[in-house]
């Protein structure tokens, strides 16, 4: 039997496909510099008008968007209904490696953001997460057997050939770099939803999740609005133990909402446990699952039964066959 890769092997294995990847790839279409940074590591960096490749990078990209995301945009656009902003400028599409919903930035018929011009960003205070990174790039480690486990991050560096901004002579750790673009704040808001996206990465697709589990995490991650409709307006509260406290705060803070919905997407998908169901409805389902088993069994048995008849019949034409063939040879 060969022996299982301990987490910092798997880490480290991990991290050498990546970034062998990026280096032996010809092409390299991500353009990912082959060396792991830490948050001490220096970059050499500064986009602003005067470059003349400005706005060049916020064409033909793929920006999924997060939870915290959706919320800070719709917010500067004066609170935009939910619905109408996810109709508007979005386009459903799969997280990476997973099976998990989500949405990304709809590009416009030249492959351009829609919040895109050329004096530049019109969204830029409540611009997604991947644009305050660019030109830095996140990689997370997370161990998915080991419930509980904390994910490890690196760094890496994404340089395109058309990107002048390398060539600036602002120079910064990636530390200061996150601290400048605001970076901190959204990872910080978006935590537990990337664990839970990590987690599910980590398992791999041998099994999908259910139809069911799909919907609600793309509702849950996208439209806050039909979320706390959900909360507040279906059998979830009869099901769920929710202090008033936090009732209270959900019903009027949507921050509070969305790290709420992280809690119960955890609960729902991963079975954490960080949403208690009351103890009458667990009986419930309990009894509900006891039910089913015994509707299996009885399903198995009479399938048994099944078999086990046509196994006599045909014993009992083997028996007269055997009987039969005698008398066809003395005939």
């Amino acid at each position: 039997m060969s022996k299982q890769p301990t987490k910092q092997e798997a880490f480290e294995q991990q991290l050498a496909d990546r970034l062998n990847a990026a280096s032996l790839d010809k092409n390299n279409p991500s353009h990912i510099v082959p060396a792991k940074l830490s948050l001490d590591s220096k970059l050499r960096f500064r986009c602003h008008p005067g470059v003349s490749c400005f706005t060049a990078c916020c064409g033909h990209i793929n920006i999924i968007l997060t939870p915290y995301d959706i919320l800070r945009i719709r917010r500067y656009l004066g609170n935009l209904d939910a619905d109408e902003f996810l109709l508007r400028f979005t386009t459903p599409t799969y997280l990476e490696k997973t099976d998990m919903p989500g949405v990304k930035l709809h590009l416009d018929e030249e492959g351009r953001c829609p919040f895109v011009t050329p004096e530049g960003c019109t969204i830029y205070p409540a611009r997604p997460t991947t644009c305050r990174y660019y030109p830095v790039g996140m990689s997370y480690f997370h161990e998915g057997a080991n419930e509980g486990a904390e994910s490890e991050e690196f760094y890496f560096l994404v340089k395109e050939p058309h990107c002048k901004g390398h060539e600036e002579d602002k120079e910064w750790t990636i530390r200061e770099w996150r601290i400048d673009q605001g970076i901190d704040e959204s990872d910080e808001m978006n935590k537990e939803w990337m664990e839970l996206v990590m987690r599910r990465k980590s398992f791999g697709l041998q099994a999908s999740l259910s139809e069911q589990a799909k919907k609600m995490f793309f509702m849950a991650s996208t439209n806050l609005d039909k979320f706390r409709e959900f909360v507040f307006e279906s059998s979830f509260l009869d099901i769920y133990e929710v202090d008033e406290e936090t009732l209270a705060q959900i019903k009027e803070d949507d921050i509070a909402l969305m790290k709420f919905s992280f809690k119960y997407l955890a609960s729902s998908i991963f079975n954490t446990g960080e949403l208690k169901m009351k103890d009458e409805k667990v009986k419930e389902a309990a009894e509900r699952v006891k039910r089913q088993q015994q509707e299996k069994v009885k399903e198995a048995e009479k399938t048994y039964e099944e078999l086990k008849a046509l196994r006599d019949q045909m014993r009992a034409a083997q028996q007269e066959r055997r009987k039969r063939a005698p008398d066809a040879g003395q005939g």
